[in-house]
């Protein structure tokens, strides 16, 4: 496959404008099925050319078809993220003669009705302003989407393992609608353990009906429709070359490291909290290293100001949250550096993945430990990745309140839906089926929509619950914790936890934001401000976060592995020698080869599991009374009544192997569930004992053999 497929225009400036000799693996692989009109998901490496792999056989297809403005939806998770695609897609659309344009929430309202008078060809964009865009009566949604040809969902597997992804499901159903023909779904990612799967799942009411093909670069001749693979491996990322894993203790321990290695390199370290990233950025700075920060709670002009500068830098660190692992450009990185761990494999890939990128380098991954649960995840995670595990993406079963989001939403952008034709609008996909139908009778009953002639409307609940600034809460499918915007002047800094502006302080009320130490002046507390001016020193960082943490079934069982001896094919410090020794001899009591082990030290008692936090959820709640009802899980252990004897082990096992139950949903897990007071209860907590569940997992661990140290 040549570049004589493509458009001559587009043809002529990669060659003579970027002197690309040719397409790179994947953008042959991709060129005739995306040609063909066929759905696709693109599998490469971080780097690997995806976007151009999908967006020059779609601008050559506008061209030959004469698409119309706008024909072409570029989607992705982050506003960053488009907004540093934005040039290139510029670039490429401009020699053909088309336009692009971004459309956000930080988009200003001038700019968004430029867009509106006058469409661009190619729109890059979210799923939450599309969702924004057909519900607002400033958009006349039938003409403006009635020319859409093709989607492009990049990062997909961000989307698909949350219900940002059903919400994106949907919408995208509702603009096929609206379009009046199929509409081309394309998917970009680095990094998936069942690409066939996550490709079904994007296509959705098509699955089946439509061709689709899984693309990668070691592509081969296309096999049977409708999903037929052209190279799926479980990972398409390449090993890294030079992993390490050290332990240092500390923020501080980090600090020191990380002054000390590679002077003169461009380094990028991933927290997983951003409570320590500014820790971290202040012992950095304390050392006199350039440092910038990036996090979700950073304003957008302080996070693009630290990213521009990181990108024009050498000798400096930039500190951030998964906010630089999904693709940002932050120019060519010398180091990858992660403290304690991701949670999966496929971040792993997806971060280490950053660096490496020039001709001659290798990709790198030095892990810092902070303490030792931390340092046995990365170990147990590193262990995964060496013999080829990566996690499969698994949409979150039972989206019942985003099914209530839909309907709300249908009925703002529609005005009135016919109450047995609404569910017409999703094109038979799962769940907005006729299971859908309670959720709708109870949203009759509660008063979220009415009902006249046949006809369903908003109602005065859903202007009540979900109707401030326009009903802009009902655009997003997650929750976002309250949060205070931080001012230093006119400028804003960011935005921290109201925790922190409530909690008793002697003295001032220091707060850490953007690296630096602010204290606070004033707290506007009906707009949700606080105003602040420079301290020299000290301040606290802290978010909450809505939802379970904890580790997977696969990785639990794999820092147990790691425990009984197995070793992680990575370099280890001595000091990380030294820890994972002393970890094992602890270890002891809690970990056996031939089954688990249920100790007891004065009244507590564990049963050692090692099967992550969801599967032992599952087993707490179907051991019954054997089980403290009054402990939280452990990812490692589930707690036992401190009276249990083995007879009343046995039994209560032997109940739970034939009879697995669905943990209970507690109400701070339902005030997380976005949406959840349009249910009936019963439904919402159903919907989160669904999530919190892992049958198979409780299973494997019933099977196993259990021994007694009491």
């Amino acid at each position: 496959m040549t570049l004589d497929v493509l458009h001559p225009s587009l043809a002529h400036h990669l060659v003579n404008t970027l002197g690309w000799p040719g397409l790179r693996p994947l953008q042959k692989a991709a060129a005739d099925p995306l040609m063909a009109g066929d759905d696709a998901l693109l599998l490469a490496p971080t780097a690997g050319g995806k976007t151009e792999a999908a967006v020059f056989p779609l601008l050559t297809r506008m061209a030959k078809e004469n698409w119309g403005a706008p024909s072409l939806l570029y989607l992705a998770p982050l506003k960053a993220l488009l907004n540093n695609l934005l040039p290139r897609l510029e670039t490429y659309s401009g020699w053909l003669g088309y336009r692009t344009g971004i459309w956000h929430g930080d988009v200003t309202s001038g700019g968004r009705a430029r867009l509106l008078r006058d469409p661009t060809e190619l729109l890059l964009t979210t799923p939450e302003s599309l969702e924004s865009m057909l519900v607002s009566t400033k958009v006349d949604h039938r003409r403006w989407f009635a020319g859409l040809r093709a989607v492009v969902v990049d990062e997909v597997h961000a989307f698909a393992g949350d219900d940002r992804g059903w919400h994106l499901l949907a919408v995208l159903e509702r603009l096929t609608r609206l379009a009046g023909l199929p509409v081309q779904r394309v998917g970009l990612s680095a990094t998936v353990g069942n690409p066939e799967a996550l490709l079904r799942w994007l296509q959705g009411s098509a699955s089946g009906a439509r061709t689709a093909r899984v693309v990668a670069p070691e592509a081969t001749a296309p096999t049977a429709a409708p999903v037929a693979s052209c190279a799926a491996p479980a990972s398409v990322a390449p090993p890294p070359g030079d992993i390490q894993l050290d332990h240092v203790g500390s923020i501080a321990g980090a600090a020191k490291v990380i002054a000390a290695l590679h002077p003169g390199e461009k380094r990028l370290v991933f927290c997983d909290s951003r409570r320590l990233v500014e820790e971290l950025g202040v012992a950095l700075r304390a050392r006199g290293v350039t440092v910038f920060l990036s996090h979700a709670s950073l304003s957008t002009d302080e996070r693009h100001r630290a990213e521009q500068a990181f990108a024009e830098s050498r000798d400096c660190v930039i500190v951030a949250t998964s906010t630089l692992e999904l693709g940002i450009d932050v120019g060519d990185l010398d180091r990858v550096i992660q403290l304690n761990a991701p949670s999966s494999v496929a971040s792993f890939l997806q971060r280490s993945g950053r660096a490496g990128r020039r001709t001659g380098s290798v990709r790198n991954c030095l892990f810092l430990a902070l303490d030792t649960p931390g340092f046995l995840q990365a170990a147990g995670l590193l262990l995964l990745w060496g013999r080829g595990f990566v996690e499969p993406v698994v949409p979150p079963p039972e989206p019942r309140h985003i099914i209530a989001q839909q309907i709300l939403a249908l009925c703002l952008q529609e005005h009135r839906v016919g109450s047995n034709l609404w569910s017409d609008w999703w094109n038979g996909l799962g769940p907005f089926g006729e299971t859908a139908k309670p959720i709708v009778d109870h949203l009759v009953e509660r008063g979220f929509l009415d009902v006249d002639g046949g006809m369903l409307f908003v109602g005065p609940e859903a202007e009540r619950t979900f109707g401030r600034r326009h009903f802009m809460e009902l655009t997003t499918a997650f929750t976002v914790m309250p949060q205070f915007t931080v001012l230093h002047g006119r400028e804003e800094v960011g935005r921290t936890d109201p925790a922190l502006l409530t909690e008793r302080v002697e003295g001032p009320r220091l707060l850490l934001l953007a690296g630096r130490s602010w204290r606070v002046t004033w707290i506007d507390w009906k707009r949700r401000r606080c105003f602040v001016e420079a301290a020299d020193a000290g301040g606290k960082a802290r978010w909450s976060m809505p939802g379970v943490n904890g580790l997977s079934f696969a990785l639990a069982q794999a820092v147990r592995d790691v425990l009984l001896g197995a070793a992680p094919p990575v370099r280890l410090t001595r000091r990380g020698e030294r820890l994972l020794a002393n970890a094992r001899e602890t270890a002891v009591p809690t970990v056996h080869p031939g089954g688990t082990l249920i100790s007891r030290s004065g009244e507590d008692v564990r049963w050692w599991t090692w099967a992550g936090y969801r599967a032992n959820a599952t087993l707490k709640a179907s051991l019954g009374t054997v089980s403290d009802p009054e402990q939280k899980v452990g990812d490692f252990f589930v707690r036992l009544r401190t009276d249990l004897t083995p007879q009343a082990w046995n039994t209560a096992r032997a109940d739970a192997q034939k009879h697995l139950c669905l943990p209970p949903a507690d109400s701070t897990a339902l005030k997380g569930l976005k949406f959840s007071e349009a249910l009936p209860q019963r439904l919402a907590e159903a919907t989160l004992s669904a999530r919190l569940v892992d049958l198979n997992g409780a299973e494997t661990v019933l099977a196993q053999p259990t021994r007694f140290l009491m």
